[in-house]
């Protein structure tokens, strides 16, 4: 009985000390940043500035900021998950103290694009999505897996082992998104005022990986980043002296299509059916699970 009670005593402290550990880990050293009880605070970017924020602060500005306000709650719920993932791995790979990105609304930005009789109503929706997946993350083997996201793809999204040349992703699947053809932002065109440029390769899914410009090779994203292209799934053709570009989807086409995910969830599909389409091979887990493992 004694040593029942013992364990039970041992398991009880371990509950409450939880938090704790998570937050140690998380700030490194010992130095917390939690400052009150909940989220703990990170470092971010702001006006060529520094600040401490609240974790859920930031994540609901990420969120704000990467996905339409309009999108339905399952599709704010996988975004959500998404995000915290990508924040939680920059931490434990980049370190504690690393300063996270400035990609985030503050609440004037948020009133800006929202307007401000639309705020409160739009922000609870974020936080709802963000507070309802409270801790929950995506997993790979046991490691925060790599959690990319786009608006639209070119009706399938992009191979995580061709893109990076690793054997590391096989949760980075081609899937299909046929519905991502009918958008209205499905194609776009543009005209570069240069001759001689070639797609050399393309990777299964149908995206530029190669491309020859003049008597030079370049990657297919460093093509796309130079040109300002929407996406890098690009049909490059002789137009009157100049170059057109014919451009399918939008974003770089790896992870999740925001716009299928939309679609999904107007299907009456959960974020875990969601996230278990584009992440094949992944499970949901608690951010203080992972974090805390033994190596």
């Amino acid at each position: 009985m004694k040593k029942k009670m013992r364990q039970a005593g041992y398991f009880l402290i371990i509950i409450l000390l939880l938090p704790y550990v998570v937050t140690v880990f998380i700030n490194g050293n010992g130095v917390l940043k939690q400052k009150e009880a909940g989220s703990p605070y990170v470092t971010v970017e702001r006006d060529e500035k520094t600040k401490e924020m609240r974790m859920d602060e930031y994540g609901i500005g990420v969120l704000a900021k990467e996905i339409d306000v309009d999108s339905e709650m399952e599709t704010l719920k996988a975004q959500a998950i998404l995000i915290r993932t990508s924040i939680y791995k920059t931490l434990q790979e980049e370190g504690t103290d690393t300063v996270l990105s400035k990609n985030y609304w503050t609440r004037n930005q948020m009133e800006t694009n929202w307007g401000t009789d639309a705020y409160s109503e739009n922000y609870n929706k974020m936080k709802e999505a963000w507070e309802s997946t409270n801790g929950i993350v995506l997993v790979y083997e046991g490691n925060l897996a790599l959690t990319p996201y786009h608006k639209l793809s070119n009706g399938k999204t992009r191979s995580g082992n061709e893109v990076f040349e690793s054997e590391k992703y096989p949760y980075l699947q081609v899937k299909e998104c046929p519905k991502d053809l009918e958008a209205e932002e499905a194609v776009t065109t543009s005209i570069i005022q240069e001759t001689g440029l070639q797609v050399l390769e393309q990777d299964s899914a149908g995206y530029v990986t190669k491309v020859k410009c003049g008597t030079e090779e370049i990657k297919g994203e460093e093509f796309r980043n130079t040109y300002h292209l929407t996406s890098s799934s690009f049909i490059l053709e002789d137009f009157d002296g100049n170059t057109k570009v014919t451009t399918q989807g939008i974003g770089h086409g790896l992870g999740m299509s925001q716009y299928t995910a939309e679609v999904m969830a107007k299907d009456g599909k959960t974020y875990e059916e969601i996230l278990n389409y584009f992440f094949e091979g992944t499970t949901f887990g608690e951010v203080a699970e992972i974090l805390i493992k033994p190596e």
